[in-house]
């Protein structure tokens, strides 16, 4: 069975609405339980909830908040921002020289937490004036924590409460870091398909690489970094979850983008490999991106029809 993630279970809200749902304890040790994860199940039980079994809505904000904090700290030590600036960096000046569009253009960072790239974004102006930066996540809780963080540092960027895909604004790329993993098979398609009806130029997805070494790294490395035994269960349990390259860019290759992948696992140190870009572009845009990023790393971007060469 695929593994479970707690954080996951413990919140959910109305799609339509974004209106937090009451969640029961019971509920979620039940599906546990019947998926076999004992410890998340004892790490659940010992959540606070009120008479009726709901859990505190406030004691799991505060919990959350606490975990992804720690989270931004992982990203602040894999270079997150870094990585995707070199691939976001390249798709802007491509965007700007294809000519599809005249700016402002807009970033939005789907389920963004607490909006550590957008506000690292906002922070080293790396993608230039003429680019509008959005976080969106449905949590409310971590919206409000990450509109905080930017408004204390002075950061010129903003964080909505809701679906990224339902803003009155369009999106001209669309981006997220850890995202993916959290979607089954079946419901990628749905995901990418949303962005290729959107009026967006682009998606650039990071998330983390399904190879055989993940999991004993996410628990190395959460087990150091981690305080809480939630975040500490569900870094391994991410990594367990992750798609192979050739799950997302089969969901990806939807009508209206081009597929492709930034250093799949065939071009990667398997020790070193830890999280890798998937991205979506229209098809006009690949030659311009190409030219941008420069020889030596367009040929690290690699299309479905390429893929099993990579492998090999």
């Amino acid at each position: 069975m695929r593994p479970l993630e707690i954080s996951d279970l413990i919140t959910a809200v109305d799609p339509a609405d974004g209106r937090r749902l009451p969640v029961r304890r019971a509920e979620v040790l039940r599906r546990l339980r019947e998926n076999g994860d004992e410890r998340a199940a004892r790490i659940v039980a010992g959540l606070p909830a009120d008479r009726d079994g709901v859990l505190d809505p406030d004691a799991v904000d505060r919990l959350l908040v606490s975990v992804h904090t720690e989270l931004q700290r992982l990203s602040e030590e894999l270079s997150i921002g870094t990585r995707l600036v070199h691939l976001l960096g390249p798709l802007f000046t491509a965007i700007r020289a294809a000519g599809g569009r005249s700016g402002p253009y807009r970033l939005v960072d789907v389920g963004c937490g607490l909006g550590y790239l957008v506000r690292r974004l906002a922070a080293t102006g790396a993608l230039g004036p003429d680019v509008e930066l959005v976080g969106v996540d449905l949590n409310a809780a971590l919206v409000g924590e990450a509109d905080r963080l930017a408004r204390a540092e002075r950061l010129d960027c903003r964080f909505v409460h809701g679906n990224a895909f339902d803003l009155p604004e369009a999106a001209t790329v669309y981006v997220s870091t850890g995202v993916l993993h959290h979607f089954g098979a079946d419901a990628l398609a749905g995901f990418f398909e949303a962005q290729a009806a959107s009026p967006a130029l682009a998606f650039c997805h990071l998330d983390l690489a399904a190879t055989g070494l993940a999991p004993v790294g996410a628990w190395v490395f959460h087990r150091a970094r981690m305080r809480h035994p939630l975040g500490r269960h569900d870094g391994v349990a991410s990594a367990r979850r992750a798609h192979p390259d050739e799950v997302l860019l089969r969901a990806a290759s939807v009508p209206g983008m081009r597929a492709l992948v930034y250093e799949p696992r065939g071009l990667s140190n398997p020790f070193c490999t830890t999280l890798r870009p998937v991205l979506g572009v229209r098809p006009w845009l690949e030659a311009s991106l190409r030219e941008a990023l420069g020889r030596r790393a367009s040929r690290r971007l690699v299309g479905p029809e390429h893929l099993g060469e990579a492998a090999r």
